[in-house]
């Protein structure tokens, strides 16, 4: 006994000392990784000592002789920092990611290359103007360099990534730089997936779009034909929009593509005389996050604001003179084609002149432990044709036709790089608006302040559509239609733009700016009709604002649709009738809402009114849209305040939806609403306990920012990811996007 208890200690002792050992080995070559930013390197084609000085937070500040200096500097500072992730957005747009992740990405990469943003951007170089090519010059210079310093000094491969995954990395070049912009810009728009659902839900019926789709307040629009009576042959489906489950799939869901906010004070409106300016460009969480500070000393003077890894330009920021923010303008840029095969010849696609040739080229996908794919990409005159799983267009396409996407960044003459670069060195709001000249994609609004006034200007190209274009771009057309081509872009002057509005305060939270007829409409899909409310009466609550106003009303987490949807929903349910017995569903509901009732609608972490509001609507909305869509319902992630204000408000008779259709009785909105409330409390009840005062909005509302690959492996996604409970949700200005899942 005493001989085996040795041996049990000798080898436990041993296991121990190889986990130690192995831990230790792990972390020297991960610490390769980590650059030294102490260290003095040489770097070929710097022409003067250049100084790279990271602040506490590790924001570098680049001091440089000459411009070309100092990119070449930011370029070096951004591999240090973040080679893995440029390297991850390049193969992205590259579509080559299946050379590292296997068949897992295939469809990623089919993807990308269907749309040939890489060989696009590679000719868009050509577009930029002398400046900005030898920027992009100088940047890929400096990525190449740190690169070059991690093979001669072992640094550990550049990132502890490449120890697990295929290290090889080419040379950085300019067109890198571009094609990573459109693949940000491709990220930045889900207007093709709502074309794709608002045709679904026409085809399932006429009123629905109506309802789960409402056009933005405002002037009225012309009502639509249903999808079907425009592309003859497309089939009822119930079923939900495909879901991707691989972490680099670029597509946004409409439901969550942008949250952005920007506002601005003029001097007159200013506490201290002069003008303000307040951005909160959201992207996805991610860790590390996209977004990279960084401060660069150039010959125009200094620039500090946020940049992307791989890209040399502040996209947000201020110098000396001049600052400027971002957020998506939900332009309507891109339309979907159905181009119909000639059934003889499949080579061949139908156009107003006839029959004719697809352009076609072969194009072989290398997949790690796997055969080669070759994939046959096809374009159209009026774009790439789409794979069917690509915004789920397969579900909308009849037999016979194939579906292509008209979208503005597929531009070969893209200039949007060098209008980047003119807008960070622009020195006042008149330079600062004709930066945005060459701008393609992402459409951006972008709001401007100098030291005398204020402006806001939509940036990226509007497509130019024929007025009789049929389903006004907010449906999928027949390609050979003349009248659904576009012909060509909206002159840039005619963009949007608010220069020095007489009430001294401009901004956007992806919110409706335009009310021009059709086409000169900018777009029919918002990204915002509730968060405005907000920021306007904030902005409206004080006459003269400080910095201190502007940091409020950015971490702002009042719901303004919560205040609205609330007295809709519970008119009927509060105070009716003596107290229930404790511990049944009748005291549970009524206890909520009389917690309910106390609230102002502050989506506060701590608090347990915004768990049980948004566990409700979520559950409200469920029960509404079920019984009619079915599957497709899950389609439906986030509550729409407008569909809920119409049905509760029974506008255009859209109370029908509270009808349980497969139930012989009539069920009330007050009736739905009581069993949704249940439906919530009891989900709310068997994750957090019968206590509703101990429920908290943060237990459930966290901020997850994970590493797109090492945040998916056992044991690594531990220490990798972050994990934080935050307070907002889906409609305060502290913008908080709840996943659409859970209570």
């Amino acid at each position: 006994m005493v001989t085996a208890f040795r041996w049990l200690l000798r080898i436990f002792a041993a296991l121990v000392l190889v986990a130690v050992g192995s831990i230790a080995l792990a972390y020297y070559f991960a610490a390769r990784s980590l650059p030294a930013y102490n260290a003095t390197y040489r770097i070929d084609g710097i022409t003067a000592p250049v100084e790279i000085v990271r602040d506490t937070a590790d924001v570098p500040h680049i001091f440089g002789r000459t411009d070309a200096d100092v990119f070449e500097a930011l370029g070096f500072a951004h591999a240090q920092d973040r080679l893995w992730q440029m390297v991850m957005l390049r193969r992205t747009v590259q579509g080559r990611l299946s050379e590292v992740f296997g068949l897992e990405t295939v469809k990623t990469d089919e993807l990308m290359r269907t749309l040939d943003l890489y060989g696009l951007a590679t000719r868009s170089v050509a577009a930029q103007d002398d400046r900005t090519r030898a920027a992009l010059a100088a940047y890929a210079k400096g990525v190449n360099a740190w690169i070059e310093v991690v093979n001669a000094q072992s640094r550990g491969r550049g990132a502890p990534e490449f120890f697990l995954f295929r290290n090889e990395i080419s040379y950085w070049q300019p067109a890198d730089s571009v094609a990573i912009l459109k693949l940000m810009a491709l990220r930045s728009t889900a207007q093709a997936e709502a074309e794709v659902m608002r045709a679904r839900l026409s085809v399932l019926s006429e009123t629905w779009p109506r309802d789960l789709m409402p056009d933005v307040p405002g002037p009225g629009v012309a009502a639509l034909p249903p999808y079907a009576a425009l592309v003859p042959g497309v089939k009822r489906s119930y079923a939900a929009l495909g879901e991707s489950a691989d972490p680099f799939w670029p597509l946004p869901r409409f439901a969550s593509a942008g949250a952005s906010n920007a506002w601005a004070a003029a001097p007159a409106r200013s506490a201290a005389g002069g003008s303000l300016l307040a951005n909160d460009p959201h992207l996805d969480f991610s860790a590390p996050s996209l977004w990279y500070l960084a401060r660069l000393e150039l010959a125009s003077g200094g620039v500090i604001g946020a940049t992307i890894p791989g890209i040399p330009a502040v996209l947000a920021g201020r110098n000396a003179r001049f600052g400027w923010g971002i957020s998506a303008a939900w332009v309507d840029d891109q339309d979907l084609r159905m181009e119909e095969v000639n059934p003889a010849d499949p080579g061949r696609y139908r156009t107003s002149d006839g029959w004719k040739p697809f352009a076609t080229r072969a194009s072989i996908i290398e997949v790690k432990d796997a055969q080669p794919i070759t994939v046959t990409l096809r374009r159209t005159d009026n774009g790439p044709v789409l794979p069917d799983d690509a915004y789920d267009v397969g579900s909308v396409t009849p037999p016979g036709h194939v579906a292509a996407l008209s979208w503005t960044a597929l531009d070969p003459a893209d200039a949007s790089m060098t209008s980047a670069i003119r807008l960070m060195q622009a020195g006042s709001i008149a330079e600062g608006i004709a930066a945005g000249e060459g701008f393609v994609a992402p459409a951006q609004n972008v709001t401007m302040a100098d030291q005398t006034g204020i402006a806001m200007a939509t940036f990226g190209a509007i497509p130019a559509r024929d007025a009789a274009t049929l389903g006004q771009g907010r449906l999928p057309a027949l390609g050979w239609m003349p009248a659904n081509r576009w012909q060509g872009r909206q002159p840039y002057a005619g963009n949007p733009r608010f220069l020095n509005p007489a009430g001294g305060i401009v901004g956007n939270t992806n919110n409706k700016i335009a009310d021009g007829a059709f086409p000169h409409h900018v777009s029919f899909t918002w990204g915002d009709t509730q968060r405005v409310q907000r920021w306007t009466r904030l902005m409206q609550e004080r006459e003269v604002h400080t910095r201190e106003s502007f940091i409020a009303a950015q971490l702002d987490t009042v719901s303004p649709a919560a205040r609205t949807i609330l007295p809709l929903i519970a008119a009927d349910l509060w105070f009716t009738g003596e107290a229930a017995p404790a511990g049944t569903p009748e005291r549970l509901r009524q206890r909520a809402l009389e917690v309910l009732a106390e609230w102002d609608g502050d989506m506060n972490e701590h608090l347990p009114e915004p768990l049980i509001y948004a566990a409700w609507v979520r559950a409200l909305q469920s029960r509404l849209i079920r019984d009619e869509l079915g599957p497709l319902a899950d389609s439906f992630t986030h509550m729409e305040p407008l569909f809920i204000e119409r049905v509760f408000r029974d506008i255009d008779g859209a109370a029908r939806w509270c009808d349980v259709m497969q139930s012989a009785a009539t069920e009330s909105c007050t009736d739905i609403a009581r069993m949704a409330l249940d439906d919530a409390l009891l989900e709310l009840s068997e994750r957090y306990g019968p206590n509703v005062e101990s429920w908290r909005w943060g237990d459930a509302h966290q901020a997850t920012q994970d590493h797109p690959v090492l945040g998916r492996m056992p044991v690594l996604k531990w220490i990798v990811n972050i994990r934080q409970s935050t307070s907002g949700g889906d409609h305060t200005l502290d913008r908080g996007l709840t996943a659409g899942t859970g209570p």
